[in-house]
């Protein structure tokens, strides 16, 4: 007998007749031969007009006040539920999240969960009784055994941390959409339903806007290997299966405080081939990459630093045994590149053929701040000086020397208590539905982020480190990180220019955090809010050449220029001008075939994540 946990939507639960649908759906299920813990949310905007009663009281209602206000409206879903339960002959009981065990952290509103306490749960299983579990609350662990609430998502928290702990089958994700899409159908109507996406494809999409499933939810899903399924609560299409890798052994104490790093990763046989001042204009990247594409040449990562004037540098790498090719593809296109055939100081190219590239791996970056500062602050202590570095969700990538890669590997595993291991080829797609993986799984737009760049920041191990962790302190979260290849020398001193992407909501605070750092010695702080962040997103991009080609000359034959690339293994970013954003998406959507059928993934259905 299967144990699955069903968690529903306040669109799915948002009326009577709703209510009794997912009742006869929950039923279907038990009838089936399966135990079902079903998780609901409160009924459709019953939260937004609570918080609109707090808001007519006072412009300042205290945190935990508000936790009681906002979890009564899932106590009243998991009281109607039971009730159609019930009316159909099927024996359930009602649980709010301190009744069903869940014990969190003390932090009103945003709580994280510690634990499950899944005794009592359990004893109504065994009697054949559905649970139905009020979502996005639980208890705090202090004495006086606070309500608390687990912020945004926080219901697909609840079902997915539930079914860890109970060991379940798989968790069923309904909502009011058939599943996960290829892009927002609001932005690209022709978007496509997914069949499957791996767990680290999921986060990378969550990351940049996809609302289907909240970071938090996929993050417990990738750490106890928890299969995950999100279907439409209007019809019995099977959805899209989101995959996980095989979890080590943890613990569910600190269930949702998990160590951020799991793995120190490393290749010591990389080579760096960086081009210098080339033109800033559409179409140079995807020049660029098309000819290294017709080589057969993976590339690695790739960034694209902030223009100097009417020039930017380009840097990537590629496996060390073929960067005479990469070098010879690069010296080729650089006169072509340059604006007048007598400007040698133009598209200039610069070879380094010992480099390495060393990442911390874990979901559980998601959320925390610091992890990229600690990083770079351990190799600053370890007289490391960071080449280039690449950031993801769960994956932050930088090149050093090859003669430090065994000092950096081994100072990273002691900060983050984690072993290391040679860079891992293999992936979730390996199970894949018939050995298919596409090169791009989906196509995401982030239009809510704003582009910070610092001029000539003293290149020396530990700058970044300190730039960086002052940004955390500060709570701001950064997205894409770029450090120029050129370096510059002020008052006989080398410096680097690093640019950064932080979300717009947060422009101020780290505009702050520069302007007070004076003691850092850099030079001019230039903010640009009109970006967008355009990326696709898919773990068969490894290992296969010109996938970025493809994605820069999409990007070039609709005019679009990119001010800012950043890659990591199954993911690549650019930032375009804001206006721009919405074409850029729908130009590398079509590019790479996501419009049309795809392997047996897809319907024709249209919905919004």
């Amino acid at each position: 007998m299967a144990l699955i946990v069903q968690k529903y939507g306040g669109t799915s639960v948002g009326s009577v007749e709703r209510i009794q649908a997912v009742a006869k759906r929950v039923k279907a299920t038990v009838d089936a031969g399966n135990r079902v813990v079903v998780v609901v949310s409160a009924m459709g905007k019953t939260t937004d007009g609570l918080v609109t009663l707090a808001n007519q009281i006072t412009g300042a209602p205290s945190r935990r006040e508000m936790d009681m206000l906002l979890s009564t409206g899932e106590q009243v879903s998991i009281a109607l539920m039971t009730m159609a339960l019930q009316a159909l002959g099927q024996d359930a009981i009602s649980l709010t999240g301190p009744q069903v065990g869940i014990v969190t952290e003390s932090d009103h509103s945003r709580a994280r969960i510690l634990n499950i306490r899944t005794e009592r749960l359990e004893r109504y299983l065994k009697a054949d009784q559905v649970v139905v579990v009020a979502g996005f609350q639980g208890m705090s662990q202090s004495v006086d055994l606070e309500i608390t609430t687990l912020g945004r998502g926080g219901s697909d928290t609840s079902a997915v941390a539930l079914a860890a702990a109970l060991g379940a089958s798989q968790c069923e994700i309904y909502t009011d959409v058939p599943g996960i899409l290829t892009t927002d159908p609001r932005l690209v109507p022709a978007a496509q339903l997914m069949r499957q996406i791996t767990c680290d494809e999921m986060l990378e999409l969550a990351s940049l806007g996809a609302k289907v499933l909240h970071p938090r939810a996929v993050e417990i899903a990738r750490n106890y290997g928890m299969p995950l399924v999100v279907r439409s609560s209007w019809s019995d299409d099977p959805g899209t299966r989101v995959t996980s890798p095989m979890p080590q052994p943890r613990s569910l104490e600190g269930l949702e405080l998990a160590q951020p790093v799991d793995a120190v990763e490393f290749d010591a046989h990389q080579a760096k081939v960086a081009l210098l001042r080339i033109p800033d204009r559409p179409g140079i990247a995807g020049r660029l990459f098309g000819e290294i594409a017709t080589q057969s040449l993976n590339v690695d990562l790739i960034i694209q630093s902030i223009h100097e004037g009417n020039a930017n540098d380009i840097a990537f790498t590629v496996n060390r045994d073929h960067v005479q090719q990469a070098e010879a593809v690069a010296a080729a296109i650089a006169p072509a590149l340059r604006d007048q055939p007598t400007d040698l100081d133009q598209a200039e190219v610069l070879v380094d053929p010992l480099v390495a590239k060393v990442s911390i791996v874990g979901a559980g970056m998601i959320g925390h701040p610091g992890v990229a500062a600690k990083m770079f602050s351990t190799l600053a202590a370890a007289g490391v000086n960071i080449q280039m570095i690449s950031t993801s969700e769960v994956k932050v990538s930088c090149t050093v020397r090859v003669d430090q890669c065994d000092r950096a590997i081994a100072a990273l595993c002691a900060a983050f208590q984690v072993n290391c291991s040679p860079r891992h080829q293999g992936n979730e797609a390996d199970n894949q539905a018939g050995g298919h993986t596409p090169q791009v799984r989906g196509a995401a737009l982030d239009p809510h982020q704003a582009q910070v760049a610092i001029r000539q920041v003293p290149d020396r191990p530990g700058m970044a480190a300190r730039l960086f962790q002052r940004l955390a302190e500060a709570g701001v979260s950064v997205d894409m990180i770029i450090q120029s290849q050129r370096c510059h020398l002020v008052n006989g001193a080398p410096t680097r220019d690093i640019a950064f992407t932080v979300a717009q909501g947060d422009t101020d605070a780290a505009r702050t955090v520069l302007d007070q750092a004076t003691d850092m010695g850099w030079g001019e702080v230039i903010v640009d809010a009109a970006i967008a962040k355009v990326s696709v997103v898919g773990i068969g991009m490894i290992e296969t050449p010109g996938v970025a080609a493809r994605m820069f000359q999409a990007l070039a034959a609709n005019g679009i220029n990119i001010k800012m690339i950043a890659t990591s293994e199954i993911k690549i970013s650019c930032l375009v001008a804001e206006t721009d954003g919405v074409r850029a998406l729908t130009a590398i959507h079509t590019a790479f075939g996501l419009c049309g059928p795809q392997g047996g993934w897809g319907d024709q259905t249209h919905a919004s994540t």
